[in-house]
């Protein structure tokens, strides 16, 4: 199941990321910097957040629903923290449509992240 995981994380990174160079052709207004960035951040952290469930799950089956709140918290947590930070770094240049973008980007991977998930634990019991 892992390495079906990092495949799926993988597969919807490059999806994403073909997206995000088509959107740099037909519509430059998009902040395509960011919106990489952004996706490579989420590729990343729901890998860490897939090894911390993981962890969990082995220690105690229980302990499954805490690592999925945790994960989930710690990535949306990180999220908002960057796009306050990308808001106050570049407040008169702001484009509001990349940054409805960045919360589908957060959505696409925890909704991947939890289905991939749910499969894991009905496979442990």
């Amino acid at each position: 199941m892992k390495h079906s995981f990092t495949i799926t994380v993988l597969v919807l990174f490059l999806v994403l990321t073909g997206i995000f160079y088509y959107l740099k052709t037909a519509a430059p207004q998009f902040n395509h910097t960011l919106l990489m960035v952004a996706n490579g951040l989420m590729a990343g952290l729901t890998l860490v957040s897939w090894q911390i469930v993981r962890k969990q799950l082995a220690e105690r089956p229980q302990a499954f629903v805490r690592g999925v709140y945790g994960a989930t918290l710690l990535k949306l947590m990180i999220c908002i923290g960057s796009i306050l930070f990308y808001v106050l770094l570049n407040r008169k240049n702001i484009h509001k449509p990349s940054l409805f973008v960045l919360f589908g980007i957060y959505a696409v991977y925890t909704t991947v992240e939890t289905i991939m998930l749910s499969k894991l634990a009905r496979q442990v019991k």
